[in-house]
């Protein structure tokens, strides 16, 4: 069947709206058609290469749409299921998976390679063959996904809100619940206030934190922190660390969490040095393969300081997604709020565009068909 698209044709450059073909499930894959996708930064910096991937692939990520056709072996799924994506296709049978470490499965290596989990090709334009970012492509009308790439959700579930519940809102609630394992009576420092640092946000607020301080040079989005959240926002690392310093008694924040849109060297000092003793920097943003790290080894030590790494907020998919999709339905967590502009799948980059102008905490893609 054929189903228009956006493509990365280059390793940097924008999507091109193109109409590709597509091959038939296989072996543990769905067809499926996307509604929506949400336009999260991962795609973005596949634009301008910060994410390296291999070419041509379908963008996108996030999305929510409804099965249309199942392959050989597929068992959990069936066509009419209406779903939200989940970007890690798990084994379940990986070391990691069997802790229940899912967001670490050895399945990640085939997420920016454009194929399919047996290394081949579903989709095919101008005689080549490609896949989809994180084997899922939700920039697209439709497209084969793993079936492990289905999270189904029932008829209740508006499907044009809870796209963005795939990977931004548990990446950034995550940060701060799991990563950061915040505590009641903590304070928090949220460096960036984007679609997943408004998250880390929320999450650190119904964990129980005593103070929620956003850092965003955004007006806009400080506004947004604290309609969500937050209990203090300033435009700069250091005005939030002169209110830290001096709210804590000179103490420092448990934890500070950084989800700006390309993490650097000084914002990862700018947290190391908010945070107190046995305090925790939580590194979710993206960065260059290239940037290296240099903090004090000393105060490391003599501190108890940590500094850890959070991929999808520390999560599993399959487990988190529902889990948050409750607390939505429950009213504990805000989506509605988040989604500031929608985009007919022709303009996907007017949207990332304007994600990078600041005028989006969360855009979507409503997909026609």
């Amino acid at each position: 069947m054929k189903s228009l698209a956006a493509i990365m044709w280059s390793s940097t450059g924008n999507f091109e709206i193109e109409e590709v073909e597509l091959d038939p499930p296989k072996e543990g894959e769905v067809l499926v058609r996307w509604e929506h996708a949400g336009l999260c930064h991962s795609d973005e910096h596949t634009r301008h290469g910060d994410l390296p991937v291999t070419p041509p692939i379908i963008g996108g990520h996030e999305g929510s749409g409804v099965v249309e056709e199942v392959g050989p072996g597929v068992t959990r799924v069936k066509p009419g299921d209406r779903f939200i994506s989940s970007w890690m296709p798990q084994c379940n049978q990986c070391i990691y998976c069997l802790r229940g470490q899912h967001n670490m499965c050895v399945n990640g290596a085939y997420m920016m390679t454009s194929t399919m989990l047996d290394g081949t090709q579903r989709a095919h334009a101008r005689g080549q063959g490609m896949g989809g970012v994180d084997l899922l492509g939700s920039f697209s009308q439709w497209n084969v996904i793993p079936e492990a790439g289905v999270v189904v959700v029932d008829e209740s579930v508006p499907l044009d809100v809870v796209a963005i519940l795939a990977c931004g809102v548990p990446t950034g609630w995550g940060s701060a619940v799991n990563a950061a394992d915040t505590r009641p009576g903590d304070v928090v420092v949220v460096f960036g206030a984007g679609g997943i640092g408004i998250n880390a946000v929320q999450g650190a607020a119904f964990a129980g934190a005593r103070m929620v301080v956003a850092v965003d040079p955004v007006e806009f989005k400080r506004d947004t922190a604290l309609k969500l959240g937050a209990t203090h926002a300033f435009a700069t690392a250091e005005e939030a660390q002169d209110f830290v310093m001096a709210e804590t008694w000179g103490h420092g924040a448990q934890s500070a969490i950084i989800t700006i849109s390309v993490g650097t060297t000084q914002i990862v000092t700018e947290a190391f040095n908010i945070i107190g003793k046995r305090g925790t920097v939580v590194l979710t943003s993206v960065s260059n393969p290239a940037t290296q790290l240099s903090l004090p080894m000393l105060d490391t030590v003599l501190y108890e300081k940590r500094l850890v790494g959070s991929l999808f907020g520390t999560g599993s998919p399959h487990y988190t997604i529902p889990q948050l999709l409750k607390l939505y339905q429950d009213g504990h967590l805000r989506l509605d709020e988040l989604i500031t502009n929608r985009y007919p799948l022709e303009k996907v980059n007017e949207g990332y565009d304007d994600l990078i102008a600041g005028k989006n905490i969360r855009g979507v893609l409503d997909i026609a068909h």
